[in-house]
């Protein structure tokens, strides 16, 4: 079976799982485990800021940033497919009690004067607006890696208004790998900003989180709160760690075999798909017959081609290429999925 459900199925290799085995661990709620402490300031380096703290998922990184950022009432930017709004079970609202506004905009990304007009005017009557999230990739909008002059723009644009930026990187380096934009470059447009490890990067768990020394400690209070503090967390961390080590560079395949995957499809009248608009490693792709349906379209998918893909709308579908799928792998995939 060629699994494309989501880059998010990848295993640990056993390099990774040796690794972790090896791992030097301590108490990570008390400071002291030096695997945990090397993957922070490897991530807070890397994303050109003070700190960085460790968390058990991306989602938790968005949810306990919201937490910090916002008060009760506060309204949010993002844009309409971004994560947070609409796949994080509506964290926040339920937990930072916040106002989700979404934004329009082409691919996943909106502008500088969309900000401006969504930016409300001090009201009694109204939501503060307190912050705008930007997604880079772009998720739901196949991977879309945001260009960092857009990414400038928009910031400034919160910037003047004085909103804080925070971004969801979850697949940050598959956006640098593309773009040949450092991470540093891209972190320096937010006041906050994590990536993910469980995904292109092949680790099981684990994310990051890095921004200001007085942000990072007040997520420390929530990660505590929430129970995201753990003990001997350098098991895992060593995993992260040696994805980020080891695992960035040949990102670049995993997008190329995306691209190759949208071009097969792409000459196939049956879907609707422009290959030059994949910019990493996710294929959002719509089946020409808007009488079919993609769920059961996946689900034959599955039983009849061997392959696993996601529906993500009536008549949408999403392919995401990792490391435990090589590009050969991949292609065979939308031949079967052209066939069928």
């Amino acid at each position: 079976m060629i699994d494309l459900y989501s880059d998010t199925q990848t295993r640990p290799s056993d390099a990774m799982r040796r690794a972790m085995a090896n791992a030097e661990v301590g108490d990570e709620q008390r400071g002291e485990d030096p695997t945990v402490n090397a993957l922070c300031d490897k991530v807070a380096d890397l994303l050109g800021k003070e700190a960085a703290v460790f968390l058990p998922s991306g989602t938790m990184c968005n949810e306990i940033a919201l937490m910090v950022h916002c008060r009760p009432g506060d309204e949010i930017l993002c844009h309409g497919t971004s994560h947070i709004l609409n796949y994080e079970g509506g964290g926040p609202s339920a937990l930072a009690g916040a106002v989700m506004t979404a934004l329009p905009g082409d691919r996943g990304m909106f502008t500088a004067d969309t900000v401006r007009a969504a930016t409300r005017p001090a009201s009694r009557y109204a939501p503060k607006t307190r912050l705008l999230e930007i997604e880079n990739t772009a998720n739901m909008a196949g991977g879309v890696a945001w260009p960092l002059e857009a990414v400038q723009s928009v910031s400034a644009a919160a910037r003047e208004a004085d909103l804080i930026v925070h971004m969801d990187g979850a697949r940050l380096l598959n956006a640098v790998v593309a773009t040949g934009v450092s991470a540093a470059e891209y972190g320096a447009t937010a006041d906050t900003v994590w990536i993910d490890f469980s995904k292109g990067l092949g680790a099981p768990v684990g994310a990051a989180m890095a921004g200001s020394a007085d942000f990072i400690e007040a997520v420390w209070q929530w990660k505590q709160r929430i129970g995201g503090a753990m003990r001997q967390a350098g098991i895992i961390a060593a995993g992260a760690l040696y994805g980020l080590e080891n695992n960035v560079e040949r990102l670049a395949e995993d997008n190329a075999a995306a691209k190759s995957f949208a071009e097969v499809l792409a000459g196939s009248p049956n879907f609707s798909i422009d290959p030059a608009t994949v910019d990493t490693n996710i294929v959002i792709f719509d089946l020409a017959d808007k009488t079919a349906d993609a769920a059961k379209f996946s689900a034959r998918t599955l039983a009849e081609a061997d392959v696993r893909i996601g529906a993500v709308g009536p008549h949408t579908l999403r392919a995401v290429t990792h490391m435990d799928v090589d590009p050969n792998a991949v292609r065979t995939a939308a031949e079967r999925i052209v066939r069928l």
